[in-house]
């Protein structure tokens, strides 16, 4: 593919809203950076997604052009011939200072897999910020391709080339935190918090981010609901710290059935009362709940070994079955679709431990 002959783009929100998008640029001055210290305090950019009037803003890019230079440099094959400026255009359907809808939304932070950025759970903070959610996508600085900070620059993976340290959710717990901290304290850093139900907050996380979705709710009590997205756990969390509160497993059905080989989700399903649904996806790969095999099919990569479910129906069941899970949990909304089996959705498989 040369560059500019592919326009590439995710799919397009479903809600009733528009959806806007900022960046955040947060500095937490009461901690070193856990990676790489000589770097001083903790550093992190959130991508804010908000409900917006329609017709309003510019459109949004997927990245800044030192985090796609990153993400084309270690996450894209070589040959394809895709550069930076092809991923920075990727129509995301987020559009850079819309107008604001009126009203307060219930807060849903993400979090991204090990060594993928955050830009790759875009799709999902789109939908979500358009049926009435205000998202914090955040990025983990050092943990994955590039995270462009405020200065500047966009530090790389420190932590790549020797693996997710069994200390990352911990971390990843403080990083969401913080920001919390910064969006719903008396001075809080984005401009438009006001659009944030402080009493609505949930959080989902793809792979390793959805491992600190549960070690976030364990260490926050404010996070009322999470998501894991396909990721191990490891090690458990103490069942005692999460009081009840709702949990999703959405994960392949290869990996992440009742009884199967792959056994944290099992033990840790049976440590927490409350409301655990846990959703097996036939066909699907690790990658089906974000953005990649999206991008990869249009640039004509090669589908995932043992991936028969199609990227837009792998974005299409990641966002109903998360959007139904935060609307019944978050928003009180009954969700028929989250009650059982679904003749519409037949690779979503509901185990029963």
């Amino acid at each position: 593919m040369q560059q500019g002959s592919v326009q590439l783009e995710l799919p397009r929100p479903t809600g009733p809203y528009a959806v806007g998008v900022g960046t955040l640029h947060l500095t937490d001055w009461d901690r070193t950076d856990p990676w790489v210290p000589s770097a001083g305090p903790r550093q992190l950019s959130v991508s804010m997604f908000y409900p917006a009037r329609h017709d309003t803003g510019e459109p949004a890019p997927y990245m800044t052009l030192g985090e796609a230079q990153g993400f084309v440099a270690t996450r894209i094959p070589p040959g394809t011939g895709v550069q930076p400026q092809d991923v920075m255009a990727i129509k995301t359907y987020a559009y850079t200072d819309a107008k604001a809808a009126s009203g307060k939304f219930p807060l849903v932070v993400l979090s991204p897999g090990f060594e993928n950025p955050r830009a790759t759970l875009t799709s999902l903070a789109t939908d979500l910020a358009s049926h009435g959610y205000v998202v914090a996508l955040v990025g983990h600085t050092y943990e994955d391709s590039g995270e462009t900070l405020a200065d500047g620059s966009t530090p790389g993976c420190t932590l790549c080339a020797g693996g997710a340290p069994d200390t990352l959710p911990d971390s990843r717990a403080k990083d969401v935190s913080f920001v919390l901290d910064r969006l719903t304290g008396h001075h809080p850093a984005w401009r438009l918090a006001h659009l944030i139900d402080r009493d609505r907050i949930g959080m989902a996380g793809h792979s390793a981010g959805g491992e600190s979705a549960l070690t976030a709710m364990a260490e926050d009590q404010r996070i009322l609901a999470g998501v894991n997205m396909d990721g191990q756990f490891d090690p458990p969390v103490p069942a005692d710290k999460l009081q009840g509160r709702a949990f999703l497993l959405l994960g392949k059905q290869s990996d992440h059935s009742a009884g199967g080989g792959e056994t944290s989700w099992g033990k840790t399903w049976a440590r927490w009362d409350g409301y655990k649904p846990w959703l097996a996806v036939a066909g699907a790969s690790h990658a089906s709940f974000t953005d990649v095999p999206i991008l990869g099919a249009e640039i004509g990569l090669p589908v995932p070994p043992g991936m028969t479910t199609s990227p837009a129906r792998g974005a299409q069941l990641t966002r109903e079955y998360v959007g139904a899970f935060f609307d019944q949990t978050l928003k009180g909304i009954h969700q028929p679709l989250l009650d059982g089996p679904s003749s519409a959705n037949p690779e979503v498989l509901f185990q029963h431990p």
